[in-house]
């Protein structure tokens, strides 16, 4: 893999992954630079601790004025061809990634420490929203998405998505990485190309933060590793499994909380994608894609693609128990049948109680009968 870094007129970073190192040793031509005229980046991100819930919020209001639904003609993420310039200057890439021009999180991390206290109580005492947003762009195909890739190409985004929580990892005060990607406008996709994310917190999320206090109460009580118990018991029941590999095993939870929710976990345990062996690494692509793909298949050859958020689990890189976490990533829908759509009512909103209309077990069959022919 070659990795290219330039910088937008902005300021901000911008970098090309390729395969292979192209004809001569540089990825020009068609690199480019960046000929817009852009003002700086104006961000003003606020972590606030809810002193109830203990949970970290962040306000960045500064994201309302974010690019929205632009025409295809308009996407800021298609390559800069025949006279127009987006966000990558260049004419053609396989893979990019760059500095989001809206952050959520923005400027040089400092620590909060690994609980997520921003030092603040009541209504008082945030601290400053830093970290560091980027987007991932997998393809120039305007049209295509995730499952059309080829898995040459699926396997540089693996490889993508390690470089880039190893280099996150290593800034100051960055606590956690999550590589994830929103497909659809059910899910509130505002552009339109095929792209995913990554945050480096500075703090622990609270989701992680939980999984680690079961796991911890789980090793107090039984002696034992929470994840892998877990997983040895769908595997030994086999009600939810989705599709087996050697290296990874793709499940839908016992307690699934969306309509078509799986979990693909590695078989050997490790804290995050940079653990990764090298046939886990080999494997992973194919797997993916066939279930990618099965998703598209649920509710038949006419529908529109399926909606999802695919988010990868990795360990925290100082908190207490990270050697027990078990990376995985958790592929879910809002949609439930065609044309209708899990919504967040007043249970789950409200009460963060979720009520699940498809058995876990109705769900694995279906996406086994999905498989390809």
């Amino acid at each position: 893999m070659r990795k290219t870094s330039i910088r937008l007129a902005d300021g901000r970073e911008l970098l090309y992954y390729d395969a292979a190192p192209h004809q001569g040793g540089d990825r020009a031509p068609g690199t480019g630079r960046d000929r817009r005229t852009l003002p700086p980046v104006a961000t003003g991100s606020e972590i606030r601790l809810d002193p109830l819930l203990g949970d970290p919020v962040v306000i960045a209001s500064h994201r309302q004025t974010r690019t929205y639904h632009p025409p295809t003609g308009d996407c800021p993420l298609c390559p800069s061809r025949d006279g127009r310039s987006g966000e990558i200057p260049a004419d053609d890439y396989e893979v990019v990634v760059f500095e989001n021009r809206f952050p959520s999180l923005t400027g040089s991390t400092g620590s909060t420490g690994s609980t997520g206290n921003t030092g603040g109580t009541g209504n008082t005492g945030g601290a400053p929203g830093t970290g560091r947003c980027e987007v991932v762009c997998f393809t120039p195909d305007h049209h295509a998405s995730f499952a059309d890739l080829d898995e040459e190409r699926a396997r540089l985004v693996l490889d993508v998505w390690t470089d880039r929580t190893a280099e996150l990892a290593a800034l100051p005060g960055t606590e956690q990485v999550y590589c994830f990607e929103n497909r659809g406008a059910e899910i509130g996709v505002t552009l339109a190309h095929p792209h995913g994310q990554i945050y480096a917190f500075p703090f622990v999320t609270p989701r992680t933060g939980r999984m680690l206090r079961s796991a911890a109460a789980h090793t107090a009580r039984t002696g034992r590793n929470l994840f892998d118990d877990v997983l040895a018991r769908e595997l030994a029941d086999g009600s939810r499994i989705v599709l087996m590999g050697d290296h990874w095993v793709a499940q839908v939870p016992y307690a699934a909380r969306w309509p078509y929710e799986v979990h693909l976990h590695p078989r050997r345990r490790v804290p995050d994608l940079r653990a990764l062996g090298d046939g886990a690494r080999a494997e992973f692509p194919g797997l993916y894609l066939e279930l990618l793909r099965r998703f598209d298949r649920l509710f038949g050859e006419q529908a529109p693609p399926t909606p999802y958020v695919s988010a990868w689990h990795q360990a925290p890189f100082r908190a207490a128990g990270r050697d027990g976490f078990a990376l995985h990533l958790e592929l879910f829908t809002v949609r439930r049948a065609p044309g209708r759509l899990k919504y967040l009512a007043g249970t789950e909103s409200g009460m963060d109680v979720f009520i699940n209309d498809v058995p876990p077990e109705t769900a694995a069959r279906r996406l086994r009968e999905a498989a390809s022919t």
